[in-house]
């Protein structure tokens, strides 16, 4: 299986996280990040079919959101939260007040 792409801290571009901000289904992906810290795929549980949370999934990765690690046959997921305050300080803390997980 060949590296899943995570693009370096210095390469995150506020547009391209924005992009991936801009769905309500990823929104709750990031918020349930927050509350649970790291998850396995299938413990996320929003309301939409596998392969469209694993679209979601490769967007937010691929914009520098989260971090996604392997470990057997599951995949962790994590909010970069320390790569996120670095580059775009207090973004995290002004979008995650104003997202419903519902």
């Amino acid at each position: 299986m060949r590296p899943l792409f995570h693009p370096a801290r210095g390469d995150l571009e506020l547009a391209t996280i924005l992009h991936a901000l801009s769905d309500d289904n990823r929104l709750r992906v990031i918020k349930r990040l927050h509350e649970h810290g790291e998850l396995y795929c299938g413990a996320i549980e929003i309301d939409i079919p596998k392969s469209t949370l694993s679209h979601h999934l490769k967007v937010l990765r691929e914009s520098g959101l989260i971090h996604t690690r392997m470990e057997g046959t599951l995949r962790y997921t994590s909010l970069r939260r320390d790569d996120l305050q670095a580059r775009f300080p207090g973004l995290l803390d002004t979008i995650l007040p104003l997202v419903s997980t519902s």
